[in-house]
């Protein structure tokens, strides 16, 4: 508002008075008040659109300081000081009102209010001024002014100092002497507006305080109790609109109690029929207030008395909406569900009530009551259709509450929110484009709990929810695609339930409308439920054709199917899903993790080796064609993946091994020496090459037997091939060590046997006798050989069609040699030994070499000699008597006395340590005392030797 600048003729003759005696200033003052109007014409100046220049506030902030400092006046110059105040506030005004009617913007409005400030500090500096009447009041009247602008600009340290400093001023006021109503409310405002500025900073004492106070400056108005009581009002509200601890709603329910009690004060000063109607209104308004604090206090009883008194106030009553809420709410608390029903259905009678107020009462009704009330909401609504207009709004607001949070009753409620919903009058409310909206909320509001009871796998209560849901999408174009979904979700409703055919009549219709990928991997799941594999494997090549298919659909496909134990229809989907690789192309998996699962999958169930070795043997390619890093990638996961394959590989060899599937068991572990040679970055995996090779080669040479077919030449070379790899290997030098047969048995002491056996075996296919012999003496040579390993050698090497007479002769020396070397020896197998000799001996060299033999007998009988009883094997014993006894036959036959002396000699000798043969032993010397007689006395040798004849 505009102030006139000389609103008195005492003002207008001061100012003339100042003209007429300016000579009498000093120049200081002058010059100072020349530059203060200075900057006001240009604040005059100023067009609506232009912002004030920051250096006019600043310069005025910089006089009026100055200025100050040469207080106090003569009353001529400061009259012209109070001018230039007023002068400068209507330039403000003026500002202020242009700008109104455009946007202003925070920084000018921030201007306008320096300016005022610079305008109000002005005012006060001219102090006192004769001739102008309560210049305290105007002076305060501007800091107030100002101060309310920077309380709404929230620069509330300014409006607090303009409010304190106008306070100052009015405090030497006599309050009995301020007879005008305005100076009276500028009074009252002044601490109801410090007060509001001390509530927004958080300082509720003083807040409270300076109310408290101002209660001494109502002078008995009712627009003064009715102000005062709104600042009350509004503080409880704001302090219960914030309340987080009871604390607030003690301090919410005082503040509402005070602006209580000044409404009843001013009700008893009105005077007016409208002065006393609007007082009357603020009171109910503030009793619903308190009301509603006690209900949130739950002081149930007090709510009630408040809503009596209310109800009493008059004979209509107070027909607020709210009433019947809060006494419903009170009644629910005391547990009072009678009276709270009551309460509602007086809200469904009066159709005065608005529709969103017994809305909400339902709400709160069902609430308090629980799922014992859901009958009760479902039955007040239903009745509420033939009684008013019901929105579709208020339909959707009461399903949501009804159906409310999951838990217990979640169920309960579920169901009476499903009758509900599919009540024709209902589904009504929501026909035509006007309620598109709300239809579309109450399908979210069904569909979200059918989503939550499908999550708690409640699927039947899901069903039903999911099935009402479809009531409210319209049947046109547009909406086609939602209602496949909604046959889509009720298909998985189904299939929880393992209702598999009502599950393919949902999804059937789901394709109907909206043929997709989705659609047609719920038919494989259903397929994979009623446990059709053919069925499934069909439908993967149908998912295949659809638009938005993607690989990623045969991956979970392939997880589906696991889960049903379906592993043919796992690997049928894996198998389609290696035809899409191609390089470059984003995959949902690599397609080495693919082939690792199709591996692991077909090693789940017996009888799949041969096709395991398929995908393994592809592994083993791709691996060639692309690189071994591009396939297993880098780093550690690309060596976890090689290691992988190399240690399956292993398992599957030694498994089809212990089957006796040697085919199948050399396939694998070549396979593994070549994966394990992609990991050979150490002695062990070298270790584990030289493994997989000879274990290999070793199947390959029990197939033979198995299928009892001699093995090809093509077999035989490839086995040469695997043993000559295992040679370069065990000749390799790996960093400061070297890998040879000593070092390969550490942990696998038979390895090198194996091998050992398995290359003799081999160059003995190809006539090489040399390699053989060397073969063996390398072994004898190494750590890993042991006397048990040379006795199998040497037998070997003893019969069957490759015998090799050189290789068993040194065979067995050397281990007979290690078993007598021992200090137990272990005479069981020294006797085995001994006769395999002798008998390799006598095919050899018996019929050249009679005394070789012989020499093998008197190596057993030294043997013997010494021993306990029975320490070496009787019946070993016994043979060994016997064919050496039975040896002197032929030559007693032809004649050869001395040859049969010895071999009877021998014989006896040996009988002589055998146990049980003493029968034997007499028999012998019977015999040798008289062959010596009959045919060694002289000159009779003829007659000897047909008598020896005749007697043999």
């Amino acid at each position: 508002m505009r102030i006139a600048e000389l609103s008195t003729p005492e003002l207008r003759q001061g100012y003339a008075d100042s003209q007429s005696h300016s000579h009498s200033h000093s120049q200081s003052h002058q010059h100072l008040l020349s530059q203060i109007e200075s900057s006001i014409k240009q604040t005059e100046n100023l067009s609506p659109d232009q912002l004030p220049p920051d250096t006019i506030s600043a310069d005025l902030r910089r006089f009026s300081t100055q200025l100050s400092q040469l207080a106090p006046f003569a009353n001529s110059l400061s009259l012209l000081i109070w001018k230039l105040s007023y002068r400068l506030w209507n330039a403000c005004v003026d500002l202020s009102n242009a700008a109104s009617l455009r946007s202003l913007p925070p920084s000018r409005a921030e201007d306008h209010a320096k300016l005022r400030h610079v305008a109000a500090d002005l005012l006060f500096i001219a102090s006192d001024v004769s001739g102008v009447p309560s210049p305290a009041i105007k002076s305060a009247s501007f800091y107030l002014k100002t101060g309310l602008i920077w309380h709404d600009l929230r620069s509330f340290d300014l409006a607090s100092l303009c409010f304190e400093r106008a306070t100052d001023i009015v405090s030497k006021i006599d309050l009995d002497k301020v007879s005008d109503a305005g100076e009276r409310k500028l009074l009252l405002d002044l601490n109801i507006a410090r007060s509001k500025t001390a509530w927004d900073v958080r300082d509720r004492n003083l807040a409270i305080a300076l109310l408290n106070r101002a209660k001494g400056l109502l002078f008995g108005s009712p627009d003064h109790h009715k102000a005062l009581a709104n600042q009350y009002l509004a503080f409880g509200k704001t302090a219960l609109a914030k309340s987080e601890e009871s604390q607030d709603l003690n301090d919410a329910l005082k503040l509402m109690n005070e602006a209580l009690d000044l409404y009843e004060k001013g009700l008893r000063e009105a005077r007016t029929r409208q002065e006393t109607g609007d007082l009357k209104d603020l009171r109910s308004k503030t009793l619903r207030f308190i009301s509603a604090l006690h209900l949130q206090k739950n002081e149930f009883e007090s709510v009630i008395k408040c809503v009596r008194v209310l109800r009493e106030e008059c004979e209509s009553g107070d027909h607020h909406p709210s009433l019947s809420v809060l006494a419903m709410k009170a009644w629910l608390g005391l547990g009072k569900y009678g009276e709270a029903e009551k309460e509602l259905r007086g809200m469904v009678v009066n159709k005065g009530i608005p529709e969103g107020v017994w809305v909400s009462a339902v709400e709160a009704y069902f609430q308090a009551a629980g799922t014992a009330g859901a009958e009760t909401a479902k039955g007040v609504f239903l009745g509420l259709l033939g009684r008013c207009h019901v929105s579709a709004g208020s339909a959707v607001r009461v399903a949501h509450r009804v159906i409310g949070d999951s838990g217990e009753g979640s169920r309960v409620r579920a169901k009476v929110v499903a009758e509900l919903v599919s009540d024709n009058r209902v589904v009504a409310l929501f026909n035509g484009e006007g309620a598109a909206k709300q239809r579309t909320a109450m399908h979210a509001v069904l569909w979200n709990c059918g989503a939550e009871h499908f999550r708690s796998k409640d699927y039947e209560t899901s069903a039903e929810m999911f099935e009402k849901a479809m009531l409210y999408i319209p049947f046109d174009i547009e909406s086609r695609i939602l209602r496949a979904k909604g046959f889509r979700v009720l298909c998985l409703c189904h299939l929880g339930l393992s209702k598999l055919d009502q599950a393919h009549e949902y999804i059937n219709e789901a394709e109907k409308l909206d043929p997709n990928i989705a659609s047609a991997f719920l038919k494989f799941k259903i397929y994979l439920q009623k446990k059709d594999q053919n069925g499934a494997i069909d439908q993967i090549q149908a998912m295949a054709t659809c638009l938005d298919f993607t690989p990623d659909f045969l991956s979970l496909a392939a997880h589906e199917a696991v889960a049903c134990r379906a592993l043919a229809v796992a690997v049928a989907s894996l198998s389609n899903l290696l035809n899409f690789y191609a390089p470059g192309k984003s995959m949902p998996a690599t397609e080495v993790v693919v082939l690792r699962t199709l591996v692991t999958i077909l090693t789940q169930e017996p009888g799949n080796e041969l096709e395991a070795l398929k995908f393994v043997k592809r592994v083993h390619n791709r691996a060639s064609e692309l690189g071994s890093d591009c396939f297993f990638g880098t780093g550690e996961v690309g060596r976890r993946e090689r290691n992988w394959f190399a240690v399956t590989s292993w398992n599957l060899g030694t498994k089809t091994g212990k089957e006796k599937n040697y085919e199948l068991c050399g396939e694998f572990l070549r396979l593994a020496s070549e994966f394990y040679g992609l990991l050979a970055d150490g002695q062990a995996e070298e270790n584990m090459v030289c493994k997989s090779l000879i274990m290999s080669v070793s199947a390959i040479i029990a197939s033979e037997n198995q299928r009892k077919t001699t093995l090809s030449e093509i077999e035989v070379k490839q086995a040469l091939e695997l043993l000559d790899k295992v040679g370069k290997i065990l000749k390799s030098v790996l960093p400061g060590t070297q890998l040879n047969g000593d070092q390969l048995t550490t942990t696998e002491p038979d390895l090198y046997f194996i091998y050992t056996i398995c290359a003799y075996d081999i160059h003995g296919r190809l006539n090489d006798s040399g390699s053989q012999i060397k073969l063996v003496q390398k072994f004898t040579s190494s750590k890993a050989c042991n006397p048990k390993h040379l006795l199998q050698i040497g037998i070997s090497a003893s019969q069957g069609l490759r015998i090799n007479h050189e290789v068993a002769t040194f065979a067995l020396n050397k281990c007979l040699s290690d078993f007598l070397s021992s200090s137990s020896p272990d005479y069981q197998n020294v006797a085995l030994i001994v006769r395999k000799l002798i008998g390799v001996t006598s095919i050899h060299k018996g019929d050249t070499d009679d005394e070789a033999v012989y020499g093998m007998y008197k190596q057993a009988y030294r043997v013997m000699v010494g021993l306990k009883d029975s320490e070496y094997p009787t019946e070993e014993g016994k043979w060994l008597a016997m064919t050496a006894w039975n040896r002197a036959s032929l030559p007693v036959r032809l004649g050869q006395i001395d040859v049969a002396r010895k071999w009877m000699d021998v014989g006896l000798q040996l009988a002589k340590h055998v146990p049980g043969m003493e029968t034997y032993r007499a028999c012998m010397e019977d015999f040798i005392n008289g062959f010596e007689k009959r045919f060694c006395a002289p000159n009779d040798g003829e007659r000897k030797t047909d008598s020896a004849r005749s007697i043999i």
